[in-house]
């Protein structure tokens, strides 16, 4: 597999839709994703719950995950992550007990607290306009009460003796506590809160406790990266990413933009600073860009895996990015995956 020094790299799909394409395709593409990053060498692919986005069509990971699983044979596949109050932990369970019994020792369960979507879209996935996020450690004992199969008046069928690798995502410091108390694995959102990584993997190191999962920590961090032949071309196929942030910021989200229409589109300064700030923790360029930006992110923060979500207009730019940043790092030498 390839790494970044002690790093393994793995994969976050959003399953972006672009402009004068269909969710159909976007779906398709994040199958034929899955099986190029495989036969180049990367630990796991994993997709992402949002909704109300035109843009993303990641939003039934169970679903897209079943897919992606049985189109591939050795990569791992997940959730990165499920956002658990949008969702009864039992179906949780019951979901992804049987893609672990259809593709035993392939699947992770990434759980965040979030609701993915705005408020309005939040109350229509969870019926209820109350605060909802901190229930997370109860609901996530539930969901692994019905894996172990600790609670006995429901049981999980599949779910209970088919349990997947539980990790716990995050962007603040409070499932960095959570998922150290519980002895889990860790994965921080480094590619939209880069400010707080340091913090809660810190937190998350010092404070962790070895269960049966886990003897010692392990962490990995989201990375927003684009690899293209020259710096040029890579900040080039970038710049939608970057118009279709702010449009979702704005409130006008929609489908994910050319570079035609990236390059053409004339900022405010006030739109400007916002994109320069966002795009602050991305890693775009060439191989040899790439590659040095990505090791000194990896000594700062000590990850021991790089999570790359790549977002651009055309698929078979994104399929070369995650081709070139294999290749440049197939020197590295395999590292230990939770």
């Amino acid at each position: 597999m390839p790494s970044v020094g002690p790093a393994a790299l793995s994969v976050l799909d959003l399953a972006p839709v672009s402009e004068g394409s269909t969710p159909g395709e976007a779906l398709r593409h994040s199958i034929e994703l899955a099986q190029h990053v495989e036969r180049l060498g990367y630990v796991r692919h994993w997709v992402a719950e949002h909704h109300n986005m035109s843009g993303i069509a990641s939003s039934a990971p169970a679903v897209l995950i079943a897919h992606l699983a049985a189109a591939t044979t050795t990569l791992r596949v997940g959730s990165g992550g499920v956002m658990l109050p949008n969702h009864s932990p039992l179906v949780v369970a019951e979901q992804f007990g049987t893609l672990e019994a259809l593709h035993p020792g392939r699947i992770d369960l990434g759980i965040g607290r979030a609701p993915g979507t705005d408020q309005i879209t939040a109350y229509a996935l969870r019926r209820t306009m109350t605060e909802q996020g901190d229930d997370l450690p109860q609901l996530l004992g539930e969901l692994r009460g019905y894996f172990d199969g600790s609670i006995q008046r429901v049981h999980a069928t599949p779910g209970e003796g088919d349990a997947p690798d539980i990790w716990l995502l995050g962007s603040s410091d409070y499932s960095a506590r959570l998922a150290a108390a519980l002895g889990l694995p860790f994965s921080f959102a480094h590619h939209f809160m880069p400010q707080n990584t340091l913090g809660a993997l810190d937190l998350y190191r010092s404070q962790f406790q070895p269960s049966g999962r886990l003897e010692d920590p392990y962490a990995s961090i989201g990375v927003q990266v684009v690899v293209a032949e020259t710096d040029e071309r890579a900040r080039y196929i970038h710049a939608p990413g970057l118009l279709s942030f702010l449009r979702l910021r704005s409130g006008r989200p929609g489908r994910f933009p050319s570079p035609e229409e990236a390059a053409a589109y004339e900022y405010t300064p006030a739109e400007r600073t916002f994109v320069d700030g966002w795009q602050a923790s991305h890693i775009v360029g060439s191989p040899e860009t790439v590659r040095r930006e990505l090791l000194d992110l990896q000594r700062r923060t000590n990850a021991d895996e790089l999570i790359v979500t790549t977002m651009v207009y055309d698929h078979a730019d994104r399929l070369r990015s995650y081709e070139l940043l294999a290749e440049a790092f197939a020197d590295s030498q395999p590292a230990r995956a939770a």
